[in-house]
């Protein structure tokens, strides 16, 4: 798949076919998220996949309070990304300080820009996602014992899609853009 009808074709897709996506596809989907550029090459992002029935229904009863829209997508779900990041390097000089006044803000572009990634690699694979935001970050790290010195970014459900998601309306380059 060329890369623009990737971008254009790549939809939220929040309804799967059972079944777990297979570690080859996961590993080639991984590969391509990892060519992210990223801060000074820091490479932060992580991605934890769960496919264990037991922990992705403990996790939906668990992680989303009062979100019953996310507890239904990832109850249909047999895979679901945890992204997460390594703390404490994006942004920073070796001292410690901040390079810029964003602050430790660029650990979460860093990995925004690897999480938009790794659903394209999924879709030019065959596999669908939507990324996820509300949730509890603290119980999802709970959950899946995140290391310490990680902080959870996003969730991605993720599987083949049992939907074809119509393409929403999208505004014009002459609201998105503007030349100075």
């Amino acid at each position: 798949m060329e890369a623009i009808e990737c971008i254009k074709t790549r939809r939220s897709v929040r309804k799967f076919k059972p079944g777990a996506v297979d570690r080859e596809t996961l590993t080639k989907i991984v590969e391509a998220a990892s060519m992210t550029p990223s801060w000074k090459n820091t490479q932060i992002t992580r991605y934890h996949i769960v496919q264990d029935k037991e922990l992705l229904n403990r996790m939906v009863a668990e992680c989303f309070p009062g979100f019953a829209h996310n507890q239904e997508i990832v109850s249909g779900a047999d895979n679901l990304v945890v992204v997460s990041m390594v703390t404490g390097r994006c942004g920073y000089e070796r001292d410690g300080s901040f390079t810029t006044k964003k602050g430790d803000r660029w650990q979460m572009f860093d990995a925004g820009g690897a999480a938009n990634t790794f659903c394209l690699a999924a879709h030019a694979y065959g596999v669908g996602t939507v990324l996820l935001g509300i949730f509890d970050e603290d119980k999802v790290a709970e959950c899946i014992g995140l290391p310490e010195g990680q902080q959870v970014a996003a969730l991605i459900a993720m599987g083949y899609a049992d939907e074809e998601p119509k393409t929403p309306p999208k505004k014009t380059t002459e609201v998105l853009m503007n030349i100075i």
